[in-house]
């Protein structure tokens, strides 16, 4: 058992470093246009590599659909990881053990996954500390979380635009600084790649 558990370790160690920040940026923009619509409502998916719809979803699946284009399932690796340590996930919902339909279509289980991957950096006020390929985090109030990828393209001012789905389908708009942010990720591979 504790071969099989290291052999996953390093499994998700190696898809987490082979994330290539313009891949990641190019996957969710390709779902501008398609992605139409957000649905949040509760689905039953098949796992691994379940999903719904293409033409509606919530903030996550932009991401998620991104990073499975890179062979990263963030279903399988969140559910497997919420298994085997569900008391360190947030405990929002009133479940007693983890769900392969939902939770990592969930903010704050996702920002505990990147956590756990490593993968936090500082958040700033400075557009220039956020590079293409980054996922944010936001609190949007009232409870709500929202997440994106930060493009490769700006807004006249300088502050990157971000690719995301907050309500009418996959965009790709200048709202980097329009909420609280709450979290900054840059997947393992960037993090060396930015430090160079």
């Amino acid at each position: 058992m504790r071969v099989v558990m290291l052999l996953l370790a390093w499994s998700l160690a190696f898809a987490a470093q082979a994330i290539e920040a313009d891949r990641l940026v190019l996957d969710a923009r390709k779902q501008v246009g398609v992605t139409l619509s957000y649905d949040p409502a509760y689905r039953r998916l098949s796992y691994p590599g379940g999903d719904v719809p293409m033409a509606t979803g919530v903030c996550t699946d932009v991401v998620i659909r991104a990073l499975r284009e890179q062979g990263l399932d963030l279903q399988e690796t969140v559910h497997r990881d919420m298994r085997g340590n569900f008391a360190v996930y947030p405990q929002h919902w009133g479940l007693k053990r983890a769900d392969s339909n939902i939770d990592h279509r969930r903010v704050p289980n996702l920002m505990t996954w990147f956590a756990r991957q490593g993968w936090s950096v500082p958040v700033s006020q400075e557009p220039a500390a956020y590079a293409a390929g980054d996922i944010v985090t936001w609190d949007l109030g009232r409870g709500l979380t929202h997440i994106g990828i930060v493009s490769d393209r700006r807004a006249p001012d300088g502050v990157p635009l971000v690719l995301h789905n907050i309500g009418r389908g996959t965009q790709e708009e200048d709202i980097l600084f329009a909420f609280r942010i709450t979290g900054h990720y840059r997947p393992l591979a960037q993090q060396a790649s930015a430090a160079r």
